[in-house]
């Protein structure tokens, strides 16, 4: 073969190779099989994303002036209904059996039933509080025991304890990194966390500012209590839409006692105002014991359970309790909770608030049965409605 057809079969094999390196008549490529499938939101949640609960600016009395929402942290709808899912979702525990929610339940004012709640290996050592008006208070701190020192540190601690939620990271559990990665591969939480911070970041400080504006969202101002205060110049003032009864019940909730030299009270109220003050029923964050030290097992005593929850919605409207009362749910009824502050037992308690221990004797204030009956239909006064079936507080989840 000479040169000039060895170059002709060369240039046809190159012709030939370069259409076949060109070929486009294979099947064409679908130009969306590279993009992710977008998370129907709806699959998951009885929610309209579209149209979010107003969570930001609810209604709120212009009597009510405490409000400890922190600057870095305040309530968005989108923030909010994360921290909602967040809430009721049982993924939060190492085994998916137990959620925020399984201890604050909404029908209980957000309480529990049970004295001690049931976590994933166990029960826990103090009753669970109510959370209503958390927000409403001049104190940050949280738990009982006031060991958390603002209610997003607060948030996460029973997702970390052993007992409760599981993912302590220590003797075996699984670890809060660990939850991190479980809620990174739930398909809805990376859109639910761009939504409210503008990335798909799932952390821990994250989860606590969004869970802390969902109960902070948490509030009751339709009770009978608003209704009157609403009407009255001061809280002082006897309420028109309030019986006798209850009228009498809030004097003596408001005024001070008058004590004598050996702790009997001879006049005045009974002073529940002193640790709880009107409207928002809040405690005195620098309240000490309340001269319960008992325990949920009965074994030993608890001296340093000094705060409380909000006095309002301790009962529903139709005066059924929210739960048992104090930390170790020693009392089932209101009543009983009046007959222990009108008898202290200050019996080995070294951290007794000081405004039970008036001229250094524990109180007597020797209520008469009216007094008290009049301080029950006071306290149920300040129970609403809407805390227990508006849906913007419920289970977003779809059954």
């Amino acid at each position: 073969m000479n040169f000039k057809n060895i170059l002709q079969v060369s240039l046809f094999y190159l012709i030939l190779q370069s259409c076949s390196s060109n070929d486009t008549s294979t099947t064409p490529t679908d130009p969306t099989d590279n993009l992710e499938t977008p998370v129907d939101l709806s699959s998951y949640f009885s929610v309209d994303f579209d149209a979010l609960p107003n969570y930001a600016n609810q209604d709120i009395p212009n009597y009510i002036t405490k409000d400890n929402t922190p600057a870095a942290n305040p309530i968005t709808d989108e923030g909010a209904i994360l921290g909602r899912v967040l809430f009721y979702d049982t993924n939060l525990s190492s085994d998916n059996t137990v959620a925020c929610a399984s201890c604050h339940v909404q029908s209980e004012a957000f309480g529990d039933a049970d004295i001690a709640s049931v976590g994933i290996n166990g029960t826990t050592g103090r009753h669970s509080m109510r959370l209503v008006n958390n927000r409403f208070a001049n104190g940050n701190e949280f738990f009982w025991d006031k060991r958390a020192a603002t209610l997003e540190a607060q948030t996460t601690q029973p997702i970390q304890d052993h007992i409760e939620m599981g993912f302590s990271g220590e003797n075996g559990d699984l670890s809060f990194d660990d939850l991190l990665t479980k809620l990174e591969s739930i398909p809805y939480y990376p859109v639910l966390f761009s939504n409210a911070f503008g990335t798909e970041t799932i952390s821990e400080d994250r989860i606590q500012q969004v869970l802390a504006q969902f109960v902070r969202s948490i509030q009751s101002f339709d009770s009978k209590y608003d209704q009157g205060r609403s009407l009255a110049a001061n809280n002082n003032q006897p309420f028109p839409n309030f019986s006798a009864l209850e009228n009498t019940g809030k004097q003596l909730f408001n005024q001070p006692p008058v004590f004598n030299n050996t702790g009997m009270r001879i006049n005045g109220g009974v002073g529940c105002a002193g640790c709880h003050q009107a409207p928002e029923f809040d405690v005195d964050p620098n309240s000490l014991n309340n001269g319960v030290i008992g325990t949920i097992s009965g074994i030993g005593t608890d001296l340093i359970s000094t705060r409380a929850p909000s006095l309002r919605d301790v009962v529903k409207q139709n005066g059924d309790t929210n739960g048992s009362f104090m930390h170790n749910g020693a009392f089932v009824e209101l009543i009983d909770v009046i007959n222990h502050y009108n008898v202290i037992d200050g019996t080995g308690n070294n951290n007794l608030d000081p405004r039970l221990r008036p001229a250094g004797n524990p109180q007597r204030l020797n209520m008469t049965p009216n007094e008290k009956n009049a301080l029950v239909a006071f306290m149920e006064t300040l129970s609403g409605a809407d805390l227990y079936t508006n849906s913007k507080w419920s289970n977003p989840f779809i059954d």
